[in-house]
C-alpha cells in the first residue's frame, strides 16, 4: 500500500525527488494531455468558421449556432466513449501502451476534420476523434500516479493539468496567427481548416513513447498479483460490484458532471459571445466584412489565450490550496468561485478590454477544478481500477455533459424567440440582433447553476489529503 508522507519545511520540494525517468514519464504524460487540449481547442476555435464553410450561403445564423451546438455535443459522446474503452484497456493491458494508441487517433482524425466535405463527415471525425481524447486524461493520471514517488504525486498530477493551459494557449496563437494571416492576404479562407491541420501534428509523439516508456513498475506488480489471485483488471462489473469503489465511481462522476458542463456547455462558448460583441463593434466602425472574419478570429483568439492564462494560475492555485486545506473544501470555494464568474463574465462582457479582465477570471475558477479532478480522482481507486475509475468519472459524465452545449442553444433559441416577438412587427434588425445577444448572455447565466451539482456530490465522498492511496 501506498503511503503518506508527511510535509515539513526540511521536506524536498516535489519535483527534487524525481529522477530523469519520471521526468521523462512526467513530461509524456503531460504532452499527451497538453496536445490533446491543444485539439479540443482547436475544434472550439473552428468549429463556428467550419460549419459555416460546410453549408449553404446564407444559412442563418441560428441554423449555424444549433448545429454548432449539436458539433459539439457530438464531440463530447465521443469522448466519454473513449474514455469508458480506453480506461478500462489502460488498466488491463498497461498505460502506456494504451495512451499511445489514443495520442495517434486523436491526431489523425483531428487532421481528417480538415478534409471535411459536409457537416455529417465533420461530425463523424470528430466522435471519432473525441474517442482518442476520452482516453488520455484517465490513461495520463493514471501513469503519473503510478510512476511518481507517492510525496511527489499531488503536485506532479496538479501540474500535469495546469500544462494543459499551454496546449490551450497554444490554440489561441495558431488562431491569432492564421485570422492575421487571412486579414492581410487577399483571397485567403479556409482558417479552419489549416488550424485542424496544425492539430494532427501529436501524432510524431507516439514514436517516442513507443520507444521508451515503460509500464510503471507498481502496476506490473499488481498485475502479475492479480493473475495469481484472479482479481479482474479494468472491470466495470468490479468497479460497480463493490460498494466502496462504486460510490466513489457514482458521486465522483456528478463532481466531473458539473465542472465538464461548466466548461464545455458554457465557458467553451464564450468565442460565440466575443463573435457577437466584435461582430457588433466592426460593423459600428465601418469594416468591410471581408476583413471581419480574420479580425473576429484574432480577438477570439485573444480571448482564448486570456482565459487559458487564468486556467494555468487558477490550477496551480488550487493544486497548492488542496495540499494544505484538504481535497473537498477547496472543490467546494471553487464550485462558487466558477458560477459567479461564469455569470459576470456572459452578463457584462460588452466591450473589448473585458476580455482581459473578465475573461481570465472565469478561466481562473472555471479552470481550477479540473487541477482537482486530476488530483482526487486516482485517490478514489485502487491500482487495477485507477484507470478505469478515473476515466469513468471525468468521462462517462460527459454523456450527460453532452447535453450542455445542446441545452444552451435551445435555451437560447426560446429565450430569443421571446425576446423578438416582445419587440413587435418592424423592430429593427439591430434590435432584433441586440435582443438575441442578450438571450444568449441569459442562457449561459442560467446553465451557470450546474456547478451546485458538484457541491452536492462533496458531501458523500471521502476526504484523502494525508490519506495513503487506496489498493485492494
Amino acid at each position: 500500500m501506498s503511503s503518506s508522507v508527511p510535509v515539513t519545511s526540511s521536506t524536498p520540494r516535489w519535483h527534487q525527488e524525481l529522477t530523469p525517468y519520471h521526468w521523462f514519464v512526467f513530461s509524456m504524460a503531460s504532452l499527451a494531455w497538453l496536445f490533446d487540449c491543444l485539439d479540443q481547442q482547436l475544434f472550439n476555435l473552428a468549429r463556428g468558421p467550419a460549419i459555416k464553410a460546410l453549408m449553404p450561403p446564407g444559412t442563418a445564423d441560428e441554423v449555424l449556432k444549433t448545429l454548432g451546438s449539436n458539433a459539439t455535443a457530438v464531440f463530447i459522446a465521443g469522448w466519454a466513449t473513449g474514455g469508458l474503452i480506453f480506461g478500462a484497456v489502460g488498466d488491463r493491458i498497461g498505460r502506456a501502451k494504451t495512451l499511445t494508441l489514443t495520442v495517434l487517433l486523436y491526431s489523425v482524425f483531428t487532421g481528417l476534420s480538415a478534409l471535411s466535405q459536409t457537416v455529417f463527415q465533420f461530425g463523424v471525425y470528430r466522435f471519432i476523434t473525441g474517442l482518442g481524447v476520452g482516453g488520455v486524461f484517465g490513461l495520463a493520471v493514471a501513469l503519473v500516479a503510478d510512476g511518481l514517488p507517492d510525496r511527489s504525486r499531488p503536485s506532479a498530477l496538479g501540474v500535469l493539468q495546469a500544462l494543459s493551459a499551454v496546449g490551450n494557449v497554444a490554440a489561441s496563437l495558431i488562431a491569432v496567427a492564421i485570422g492575421w494571416h487571412q486579414t492581410t492576404t487577399p483571397g485567403a479562407s479556409s482558417a479552419w481548416k489549416l488550424m485542424f491541420l496544425v492539430g494532427s501534428l501529436p501524432a510524431f509523439m507516439c514514436v517516442f513513447l513507443q520507444m521508451r516508456l515503460k509500464e510503471p513498475d507498481k502496476w506490473v506488480k499488481a498485475r502479475e498479483e492479480g493473475r495469481a489471485t484472479g482479481v479482474r483488471f479494468g472491470s466495470y462489473v468490479s468497479l460497480f460490484g463493490e460498494a466502496r469503489w462504486r460510490k466513489n465511481a457514482l458521486f465522483g462522476m456528478m463532481l466531473c458532471v458539473a465542472g465538464v458542463i461548466g466548461v464545455w456547455g458554457i465557458g467553451f462558448f464564450s468565442p460565440e459571445l466575443v463573435n457577437d460583441v466584435i461582430g457588433k463593434l466592426l460593423t459600428q466602425q465601418g469594416v468591410p466584412a471581408d476583413k471581419q472574419g480574420g479580425m473576429k478570429l484574432i480577438w477570439t483568439g485573444v480571448n482564448l489565450m486570456m482565459q487559458n492564462i487564468g486556467a494555468f494560475a487558477g490550477m496551480l492555485v488550487f493544486t497548492k490550496a488542496a495540499r494544505v486545506y484538504g481535497r473537498k473544501p477547496v472543490f467546494a470555494v471553487a464550485s462558487v468561485a466558477a458560477s459567479l464568474s461564469t455569470v459576470a463574465l456572459f452578463k457584462l462582457l460588452s466591450e473589448p478590454w473585458h476580455i482581459f479582465v473578465l475573461t481570465p477570471i472565469m478561466g481562473f475558477c472555471q479552470m481550477s477544478l479540473f487541477a482537482g479532478f486530476a488530483i482526487y480522482l486516482p485517490e478514489l481507486f485502487p491500482t487495477r481500477l485507477r484507470s478505469t475509475g478515473t476515466s469513468f468519472c471525468y468521462n462517462v459524465g460527459r454523456f450527460i455533459a453532452a447535453t450542455g452545449p445542446i441545452t444552451l442553444g435551445k435555451l437560447q433559441a426560446a429565450l430569443a424567440l421571446t425576446a423578438t416577438a416582445a419587440l413587435g412587427i418592424g423592430a429593427s434588425k439591430a434590435a432584433i440582433t441586440a435582443a438575441k445577444l442578450d438571450a444568449f448572455r441569459s442562457a449561459a447565466c442560467w446553465m451557470s447553476l450546474v456547478y451546485l451539482v458538484g457541491i452536492a456530490a462533496l458531501p458523500f465522498l471521502p476526504e484523502t489529503k494525508g490519506r495513503p492511496m487506496p489498493e485492494g
